[in-house]
């Protein structure tokens, strides 16, 4: 077995994904210590770099989601102390984190990503409306788990949408909603070389994939094989790669896409410390591949090599 020494699971933190973070964490500890590693869990919350250096700690696996530890902060700090740690590096946090400039990065690169623009107190709505239709998504840029998120049908409803969203982020962004089904692609790199995972379609029974349907409903779908012809299923993971690739994101990650009516793939965000709970849907895809939970953990800490 490879040495990994003592390493840390850093965990919680002070984002509005907490909990989710905590409940990541948890598993990913348990299974570090069912493979036998020096395994430590540390909750960034409270004073967490001297416990890094007290608990003379030589690896980190990051399993932290959002703000602080999902957006290129935790991974300069880790790397200015010259700690090496799972997935993603400064650059890719940070771009994976902000769905907007993401998206005018995808762009930029010819990737197809729904149009979107940034809101404010003194943003024209009739001119975003015009801009971008109805109905449309209202989301903070920098939160994930669809925290702060709304679907927008009425012209009425966009000004407090974009309130709510502002509650999570001064960064509120407004983007063209897509009708059809929604799918995601679980990235990880085994043997140096980066694998999309088998596809996972999404069927909420709510409007949209919210943070109820992700981690309270327990009549949300989770289907894989996804049910698409092999060759589209191939392409669909080749764009993911690409869109994953390009945003600078490395180690493992997840990217969820939409496919409208006419076939079209729409590219939504990459999320560069994917849940790892017993709804998450990494471990979901390697399970299709036959990689256990703990097998899964393994791989991912090997990416901080």
């Amino acid at each position: 077995m490879i040495d990994y020494g003592k390493v840390a699971v850093l965990m919680g933190g002070t984002a509005a994904e907490r909990e989710i973070s905590l409940q990541s964490g948890q598993a990913v500890l348990q299974a570090l210590l069912n493979k036998g590693v020096d395994a430590v869990g540390i909750d960034t919350r409270e004073g967490f770099i001297q416990r890094l250096a007290v608990e003379k700690i030589q690896r980190v696996f990051i399993a932290l989601h959002g703000r602080g530890g999902e957006d290129g902060r935790l991974q300069g700090c880790l790397d200015s102390v010259g700690l090496p740690y799972t997935g993603t590096g400064v650059l890719g946090s940070a771009l994976g984190m902000d769905k907007y400039r993401c998206k005018q990065l995808w762009a930029g690169a010819n990737l197809p990503t729904p149009k979107a623009m940034l809101l404010h107190a003194n943003s024209d709505w009739d001119k975003v409306i015009a801009e971008l239709g109805l109905p449309l998504m209202v989301k903070p840029a920098s939160e994930g788990s669809s925290v702060g998120m709304s679907l927008v049908e009425k012209a009425e409803d966009l000004p407090t949408a974009w309130q709510q969203a502002a509650q999570y982020d001064p960064s509120v962004m407004a983007e063209r909603y897509i009708k059809g089904q929604e799918y995601t692609a679980a990235m990880l790199v085994i043997n140096e070389q980066l694998h999309s995972l088998p596809l996972i379609k999404l069927e909420a029974q709510r409007k949209f994939y919210d943070f109820v349907a992700k981690y309270e409903a327990n009549d949300t779908r989770y289907i894989c094989p996804c049910g698409l012809e092999a060759s589209q299923e191939q392409a669909l993971q080749q764009l993911c790669q690409a869109a994953f690739l390009a945003a600078g994101a490395s180690g493992w990650g997840r990217v969820d896409f939409m496919i409208d009516a006419q076939g079209q793939a729409w590219l939504l965000e990459v999320n560069t410390v994917p849940g790892m709970t017993d709804h998450s849907l990494v471990p979901m895809a390697a399970k299709a591949i036959g990689l256990s939970f703990d097998d899964l953990v393994l791989k991912i800490l090997d990416t901080s090599f």
